[in-house]
């Protein structure tokens, strides 16, 4: 039951990124981001007191479908207000909240004995979520590929205010195309050639990142010793991730840690296969070490996605390219307790190998640090370009 249950909310999940996606490109983010939190709160009250088995799923289903709107829209709509020197802060910060609701649940797991009670604690603050109506604007980037710069304007003169800040008159002379803007859709992604490559890789790097994060967590739970004990460690190690990857991508960039984290995954759960079983503590500490090698994977792919797609197709490309994210989802719970039934650490071996495959692919994805955000897919196709040249700029620099 329990691979079932995992595999319906992550089919949620998949089917969130391709409806709520495609929503948020088209009807606006933080609209969709506020229906998908009310929708989160009731389906949940509807799992925790569901009457039989088949209510259960089906709610289930529906609370991944908008689980999957408030993840990804939130995450979009903080790249694109922040200017690019603070998006790796903000966008490392969210997964750093992130990790500690997993620090703190098994905290409200063993306080609360019952699972519907703590579907409740869990479900309930979707509702204060709905108080942001009043307090998170409307991505001025998506209001100007609307047409509606005036309202974009507004925005950052508020946004301005508030820093203490003055908008320079420039600003001002905002105009808007009068193209007629079209309506997301897969083929865009895939149209142009760099377009096209990037969307694979980052397909991939998804998918390989979900399948190996939620198998890790979900391995705890047939190992044996303290499952919330270990849970909360599984969860601390994602602290450090998070750290690391604020010293790294100012500094070096985005690629290089984001191969050299899915490698070193890889290569962490090939030891821990092999390792014997007669010193514990080398082989948790091997493991932990690939545990934190794929949370910087995890957390470095949602910044270089929303940093390559263009905004009139940001929203629903990262929901679309993290929808492999869902199905790795759905598939690691059945990889993970049937291979484990054949032996215990062939789901380990695997993991190694998509790892660091992901790893080598990732370098083929041009590097973001310091660029500003994409507006049109012209822009993405110059991305490659426009780093090389940044790179070359920078090396003659400290000549």
């Amino acid at each position: 039951m329990l691979d079932l249950t995992q595999a319906v909310l992550n089919l949620g999940f998949l089917t969130g990124a391709f409806t709520l996606g495609y929503a948020a490109d088209r009807y606006g983010r933080i609209r969709i981001y506020l229906y998908s939190c009310l929708g989160v709160g009731l389906c949940g009250l509807v799992v925790a007191f569901a009457p039989n088995f088949s209510i259960f799923l089906i709610f289930r289903f529906l609370q991944g479908v908008f689980g999957k709107g408030t993840w990804m829209t939130a995450y979009v709509i903080v790249t694109e207000i922040v200017g690019s020197d603070q998006r790796r802060i903000v966008g490392i910060v969210i997964q750093m909240f992130f990790t500690l609701g997993i620090m703190i649940l098994p905290g409200i797991a063993y306080l609360i004995p019952t699972w519907q009670g703590i579907q409740l604690a869990i479900t309930l603050p979707n509702f204060l979520f709905l108080l942001y109506y009043w307090a998170v604007p409307e991505s001025p980037r998506w209001l100007l590929t609307r047409k509606k710069g005036e309202k974009a304007l507004d925005i950052m003169h508020t946004i301005a205010k508030h820093n203490g800040k003055y908008i320079s008159p420039h600003y001002s002379e905002i105009t808007v195309t009068d193209e007629e803007v079209s309506n997301p859709s897969f083929l865009d992604l895939v149209r142009t050639p760099h377009m096209r490559k990037y969307t694979l890789i980052l397909m991939y790097a998804w998918f390989t990142s979900a399948l190996i994060y939620q198998g890790l967590v979900m391995r705890l739970g047939i190992i044996g010793g303290n499952l919330y004990l270990d849970f909360f460690i599984s969860g601390a190690v994602e602290l450090p991730a998070a750290l690391l990857i604020l010293l790294t991508i100012d500094r070096i960039g985005r690629r290089l840690p984001f191969a050299i984290s899915n490698i070193v995954a890889g290569v962490a759960c090939l030891i821990t296969a092999f390792l014997p079983e007669d010193i514990p503590w080398l082989k948790t500490t091997i493991a932990t070490l690939g545990r934190l090698g794929i949370t910087m994977a995890f957390e470095i792919v949602y910044l270089v996605n929303s940093e390559l797609y263009p905004t009139t197709l940001r929203n629903f490309g990262v929901s679309l390219c993290s929808s492999l994210c869902d199905l790795g989802g759905i598939i690691a719970p059945f990889l993970l307790f049937r291979l484990a039934a054949i032996w215990m650490e062939l789901p380990l071996i695997i993991f190694s190998i998509l790892a660091v495959i992901c790893g080598i692919l990732v370098l083929f994805l041009p590097e973001t640090k310091g660029i500003s955000l994409p507006e049109t897919v012209e822009d993405v196709e110059h991305l490659q370009s426009k780093s090389r040249r940044k790179k070359k700029h920078q090396d003659t620099s400290y000549i």
